[in-house]
């Protein structure tokens, strides 16, 4: 007996399964009879007759029948899992469109046909072609789920929930989940009433009709003033416009949509605000040919100001619109007649759907929003950086090879006191150049916190660059970056307790505070009373009490206890021997020239780190405040390279010119001389908020620059670190080398 084919729903698992499974039968009296499920894609859904399903006429085997019925259980587990056909770097997954929704059939299948043991192995397979049957009359198209975020403005940089406009609202409003990144950057991810199906385009969709009070009219006016946008996502793809660029011949991509525009009515010179209540979507998807499956690639909007009007009754989504007809092939292309917002009228939320099949794959959705037209100006930033350290490294060598070995070798082979007594230069402060410095706890503490910032910098950063923190996780990076600060406490103790012990200090607990509190303290003190100020603005981006409590617990439940376990092993180890004993007199520092003031040289020293990184600075600054993406962290890892052996080497070529001048404290001056170059940061920032941001809120204004403080802050400790490390390193390098009676 022929059994007909039937379609098989589009998932990953049967689009490799070409296989057939043929379970035949024969008895005394009876004809053999072979059982043939095929599966074969793609099929259309519409396309399949429905199957006519005769019982067959035996019954096989009990041993037959549990095999079988041990294979269908197996079958259904397998289409129970979710499938995973490749590791995809930045960790999420793709999702397939299709019509069938197949994972739907498979608790059913249990039930109904495995769990009923009257069947036989035939019967499962029956009942498996009737289910089949029943969802290939009812097909259905994947529903796409649209999600709203906050509004954003780069005029205000206060975000707003989506909701505290009067838009349509879902009939309840879930939030989506949110990872500690996500909250501290404001972002506020939520369902929305626009609910697609894949590749069913639709025309003048009705959302709602919403009638605005005075309140509410005059939150939409002041957000289309600070020309707030609309944020929103699908398939955690953000939503664009589209805008082409001229000059360029070149298409560019702004994240979300404005509310609205102002603008004048013709023949009225008073300026009035329009919101814009028509969105026209376009979805881009990626089809597998062979699997009939779609990714989606792209999420662009068109919007609109249409003041819409409507004959009879209204009948919510069933209202058939006058501006708005499909039937009558009227649709929105345009915004002649803008509609107004003014308290006490009523306006009609729209929307149009539109799907395009695209050449670009799942794997590759993201170029278009990171594409940069202006590689050239980070290769320009590449070279300008690479020809300071070529010159600090000449001039580095030329000390190293030339002067250094000449000095060595001569005060090697003085022979008597006499011709010692008539040498100067950095030989005489031997017996001095390792006396520890004024506040040396506060330089360990300094110390400590530069390791720590180093250590989530570097470890953040290969991750970056191995591309596992992409814009597609939002907050990812931030996440990453707190809980890798978090974990390097242990090294921020380690190095502080062993600095602290070289400088003969006992009190190791209490050095261990100082570096657990003082920078996180400072920095959380800060934060706090911006987050105050964001919250006195009602905004979205202030950070909730139940995050700042979590904040409060990674500090002290996990920060701090490792920052005490860094520092009892670093005070355990022997403590580091000076390569040269120290006088118990401390040597008088002859007058100096006025070249090598130490306010000079301090500033001096920080102009080459900044300046080896100030254009990618500007690259960074943009994706903060302008809300750009940034993603070129190969770039940056090259810059931070640079930056590293920039503060070196003008560190190392500064504190030699400081010990031939017989001047030997030069333990905070190596840390500040590369760390200056966080002053020339903050200037800095200073002349982008005047040049190139709009910012006109007074808060606004303190936010910025109080971020902008506590990141510069942090640059200075960083490279300070930097800086002292190598100069350690150095006058270790050069007294250990020569002979000291």
């Amino acid at each position: 007996m022929d059994r007909p084919e039937f379609c098989l729903a589009r998932s990953p698992f049967f689009s490799s399964l070409s296989s057939e499974l043929r379970v035949e039968t024969s008895e005394k009296g009876h004809s053999t009879e072979s059982l043939s499920v095929s599966a074969r894609l793609p099929v259309d859904c519409e396309g399949a007759p429905p199957p006519q399903i005769q019982p067959p006429p035996m019954r096989a085997p009990a041993m037959l029948r549990w095999a079988a019925a041990a294979l269908a259980l197996a079958l259904a587990a397998l289409l129970a899992a979710s499938p995973a056909a490749a590791f995809y770097l930045p960790g999420v997954a793709p999702n397939d469109f299709h019509k069938v929704q197949f994972p739907s059939l498979i608790p059913t299948f249990l039930v109904t046909c495995f769990l009923t043991f009257e069947r036989d192995a035939y019967g499962i397979l029956d009942c498996w072609h009737s289910l089949l049957a029943r969802s290939e009359n009812n097909c259905a198209k994947d529903p796409l789920l649209v999600k709203v975020n906050k509004l954003t403005s780069t005029k205000t940089q206060l975000p707003y929930s989506y909701y505290s406009l009067p838009f349509c609202k879902p009939n309840t409003i879930v939030d989506s989940a949110e990872n500690l990144g996500e909250v501290l950057r404001g972002d506020r991810i939520e369902n929305s009433p626009y609910v697609f199906e894949m590749g069913e385009p639709k025309m003048c969709q009705i959302i709602c009709k919403a009638k605005i009070d005075d309140k509410q009219a005059k939150e939409l006016k002041e957000k289309i003033e600070d020309e707030y946008r609309v944020n929103m996502i699908l398939d955690n793809l953000p939503l664009v416009v589209a805008i082409a660029r001229q000059d360029r011949d070149a298409t560019v991509y702004q994240a979300g949509y404005h509310v609205g525009v102002k603008g004048q009515y013709a023949g009225n010179k008073d300026e009035k605000s329009f919101i814009h209540n028509h969105l026209t979507f376009l979805v881009k998807y990626h089809k597998d040919e062979t699997t009939d499956l779609s990714r989606i690639v792209g999420f662009e909007v068109k919007p609109f100001s249409i003041n819409h009007q409507f004959e009879g009754p209204w009948n919510d989504k069933n209202t058939r619109l006058i501006t708005c007809d499909p039937h009558a092939s009227k649709l929105v292309v345009n915004s002649d007649t803008p509609q107004e917002v003014e308290a006490g009228k009523e306006i009609i939320f729209t929307y149009d759907v539109g799907f395009e099949e695209s050449d670009v794959k799942w794997a590759s959705r993201w170029d278009t929003y990171l594409l940069m037209t202006d590689d050239q100006i980070h290769w320009f930033s590449i070279v300008n950086s690479l020809m300071i350290v070529l010159f600090l490294s000449g001039m580095v060598a030329m000390i190293m090879l030339r002067t250094l070995y000449r000095d060595i070798s001569r005060y090697n082979q003085l022979e008597t006191e006499e011709q010692a007594q008539e040498e100067t230069g950095w030989k005489l402060v031997h017996g001095d150049v390792f006396r520890p410095p004024a506040n040396s706890d506060l330089l360990c503490v300094c110390v400590g916190t530069g390791v720590q910032f180093f250590g989530m910098l570097l470890v953040t950063m290969i991750f970056a660059v191995l591309g596992f923190l992409s814009p597609s996780n939002r907050g990812g990076l931030m996440t990453a970056m707190l809980f890798t600060w978090v974990l390097m406490g242990l090294f921020a103790g380690y190095s502080s307790s062993r600095l602290y012990k070289m400088f003969k200090g006992s009190e190791w607990k209490s050095i261990t505070l100082r570096t657990a509190f003082l920078f996180p303290g400072i920095a959380f003190g800060i934060f706090f009373i911006l987050n105050a100020l964001i919250w006195g603005e009602k905004s979205s981006g202030a950070v909730p009490f139940s995050t700042m409590f979590a904040l409060v617990l990674l500090w002290f439940g996990i920060s701090v206890p490792l920052v005490f376990v860094g520092s009892y092993l670093g005070f355990k180890q022997p403590a580091i021997e000076a390569p040269v004993k120290t006088n118990k007199i401390p040597r008088q520092v002859p007058e100096q020239a006025w070249y090598m003031n130490p306010a000079f040289t301090i500033l001096i020293g920080g102009i080459l780190p900044f300046g080896a990184v100030f254009i990618e600075l500007f690259f960074i600054l943009t994706s903060i405040w302008l809300h750009q993406f940034y993603y070129i962290f190969g770039f940056l890892f090259l810059v931070f390279i640079i930056l590293i052996i920039t503060c070196v080497e003008i560190t190392i070529v500064l504190c030699y010119f400081q010990l031939c001048s017989e001047d030997y404290m030069w333990w905070w001056r190596s840390y500040l001389t590369s760390g200056s170059s966080a002053i020339y940061l903050f200037l800095y920032a200073g002349f982008y908020f005047f040049t190139k941001l709009q910012i006109t809120k007074v808060v606004s204004g303190i936010l910025y620059f109080g971020y902008m403080l506590l990141a510069s802050c942090a640059f200075c400790v960083l490279t300070g670190t930097i800086g002292f490390s190598a100069c350690f390193w150095f006058t270790r390098l050069i007294y250990s080398s020569v002979k000291i009676d």
